[in-house]
C-alpha cells in the first residue's frame, strides 16, 4: 500500500503561497511522475498528471483538483530592521506572535513574529488582539542588511515544521490543501494498478485561496466531463460544533449543495457505501469555497461534487488531520473512477 505519509510531510516543509507556487510543483511533479502517463504546468501554474484511460479515443475525461498553494504572509515595508507585513490569503491574526516564518528575500531568512509589550502599544488595544499592522518580523538583521536582503512583496512562509501525534494524526501549517494533494497521490497510485476506462487529470491547482485562478482555467485546459474538487473541511474541535463540522479522523464528506450535481454526488456515494468507506454529507446551502465554485461554471456548465477531508484548527500552522482520511479520499476517488463506464455522461441528468 502507498503511503502518503513522507511525501506529505515533504510537501509541509515547502513554501507555495497563493501566486507562489513553484518550489512545491516540482516536488508533486517528482512523486506523481511515476503514476502518470503524462506531465504538464500550464502557463498559470496548474500542474496536471494525466493517466489515459482504456476507452476508444475520443475517451471521457474527469478532472480532480486539488489546490496547492497556500495561505502566508508578504512584506509591505522594512523600518528600522524589522519588516512589517500583510496577509496572503485567511490569515488570522490572532495565531500570529511568536510564530516562526522564513522570508524570502534574496535569500531566505528565518525570523519570528514578534509582539511590542502592550505598554508600547496605542491605549485603545488594551487586552484586544494585536492588529497585523503593530507586530513585525524579526530577522535578527541590521537595518542596512534588511534592507539589502528583503523587498516590498516577498512572500513569507510559516515554518513550523509537521508534527506526528498519536493514532496516526498529523500536525502542521498548509495542511489546508497539501492533504488533499496526498489524497490525489494516493488516488494516481492506485489507479496505476487497476484498470479504468477514462482518461484521469489530476490537477494540483493554484490561487484557490486568493484568486480561484487555478480552478477557472484549468477546464480549458483539459475539457473535462465532470469534476471533483478535493479540499479539507471543518472538523468537531474545541468551539467547533453543530451542523458546519463534522467528526474528526471518523470519515470524508461529500458535498451537497449548489456547487454539487446530483448524478455525481449519486455515483461517489454508491460507491463509498459499496466499499464500506466511512461519509457523510456535508451541507452546503450557499458557495463551498472549494475550486468546484468556478470548475462547475466553466464554459457551458460542469457537472461537479467536492470532497473533503475534515481537519481541526484551519488556517493556522498546527492544522490537525488523520493519515487514515486521506487515504480513504484517495482510495475512494480510484475507485469511483475506476467503476465510470464509458457512456457515464450520456446517463447524466439533474434530478434533485
Amino acid at each position: 500500500m502507498y503511503d502518503s505519509l513522507p511525501f506529505l510531510k515533504k510537501i509541509l516543509a515547502l513554501p507555495g503561497l497563493s501566486g507562489y507556487e513553484s518550489p512545491v510543483r516540482q516536488v508533486i511533479a517528482d512523486e506523481w511522475g511515476p503514476f502518470v502517463d503524462e506531465l504538464q504546468t500550464s502557463r498559470l501554474g496548474n500542474l496536471y498528471g494525466i493517466r489515459r484511460g482504456t476507452a476508444s479515443e475520443p475517451r471521457p475525461r474527469i478532472l480532480l483538483a486539488a489546490h496547492m498553494d497556500a495561505i502566508g504572509l508578504m512584506v509591505t515595508q522594512v523600518q528600522n530592521g524589522f519588516i512589517r507585513f500583510t496577509r496572503i490569503g485567511g490569515v488570522d491574526p490572532r495565531i500570529l506572535p511568536g510564530q516562526k516564518v522564513i522570508v524570502h528575500g534574496r535569500r531566505d531568512l528565518p525570523g519570528v513574529i514578534g509582539q511590542p509589550s502592550p505598554r508600547l502599544l496605542p491605549e485603545f488595544i488594551g487586552k484586544k488582539t494585536v492588529p497585523m499592522e503593530y507586530l513585525l518580523i524579526d530577522v535578527g538583521l541590521s537595518t542596512e542588511e534588511t534592507r539589502a536582503l528583503v523587498r516590498t512583496g516577498d512572500p513569507i512562509s510559516f515554518a513550523q515544521p509537521p508534527i506526528e501525534l498519536t493514532d496516526n494524526t498529523l500536525a502542521g501549517h498548509t495542511l489546508d490543501n497539501r492533504a488533499s494533494v496526498a489524497a490525489l497521490s494516493v488516488c494516481l497510485h492506485e489507479l496505476s494498478t487497476i484498470r479504468h476506462t477514462w482518461d484521469v487529470w489530476a490537477v494540483a491547482t493554484v490561487q484557490e485561496e486568493e484568486t480561484l485562478a487555478g480552478a477557472i482555467t484549468s477546464p480549458y485546459d483539459v475539457r473535462p466531463d465532470i469534476a471533483v474538487a478535493i479540499d479539507v473541511t471543518f472538523a468537531k474541535g474545541p468551539g467547533g460544533g453543530g451542523y458546519k463540522t463534522v467528526p474528526f479522523g471518523k470519515g470524508i464528506t461529500l458535498g451537497w449543495g449548489p456547487n454539487t450535481h446530483p448524478a455525481i454526488f449519486e455515483v461517489f456515494k454508491k460507491v463509498a457505501e459499496h466499499l464500506d468507506i466511512p461519509f457523510q454529507t456535508e451541507v452546503s446551502p450557499a458557495q463551498s469555497g472549494t475550486d468546484a465554485m468556478d470548475l462547475q461554471v466553466s464554459g457551458a456548465g460542469l457537472p461537479s461534487l467536492y470532497i473533503s477531508i475534515p481537519i481541526r484548527y484551519m488556517h493556522t500552522p498546527v492544522e490537525l488531520v488523520s493519515m487514515k482520511d486521506i487515504q480513504r479520499a484517495g482510495h475512494l476517488l480510484a475507485q469511483t473512477v475506476a467503476s465510470l463506464e464509458a457512456d457515464f455522461v450520456q446517463q447524466i441528468r439533474w434530478e434533485d
